[in-house]
């Protein structure tokens, strides 16, 4: 599916699945998305999580079309608890509640093995989409 996100779609993050209420990413780890110490970037870790949880609350009812809507993100609080350095990593966003305008969500970000990289909890705004 083309998410029309030419930010996300330049890191190599590719979208799995996205059902009401949840949505799941998946990125293979390129020497470009690592930090000096050659570890998997925390600020690409930041932007897993936070597309993992927007994506989540977002209306999939129009996913296979070119403008489904969007959301912003208004809060978003990350735990880093363990590096990767390569394979490939699964965001896994869940939306736990919704109101009219603002929805809560939360991810987790492993590697394919099952290790816990980091977690996410985050407040978005549905943003309507100006012509």
């Amino acid at each position: 599916m083309q998410l029309n996100n030419p930010f996300i779609e330049s890191q190599g993050i590719e979208l799995i699945r996205w059902e009401p209420d949840e949505a799941v990413f998946r990125m293979l780890i390129e020497q470009h998305h690592l930090n000096r110490y050659g570890y998997l970037h925390g600020g690409l870790i930041a932007t897993l999580l936070d597309v993992a949880c927007g994506y989540a609350g977002m209306d999939t009812s129009m996913k296979n079309s070119v403008d489904y809507g969007h959301s912003v993100t208004v809060m978003l609080n990350i735990s880093y608890l363990n590096p990767i350095h390569g394979g490939a990593v699964i965001a896994n966003g869940v939306c736990n509640r919704k109101g009219r305008r603002i929805y809560f969500s939360e991810a987790t970000l492993s590697s394919e093995s099952g290790e816990l990289i980091a977690t996410a909890q985050g407040c978005f705004k549905q943003a309507v989409k100006s012509a």
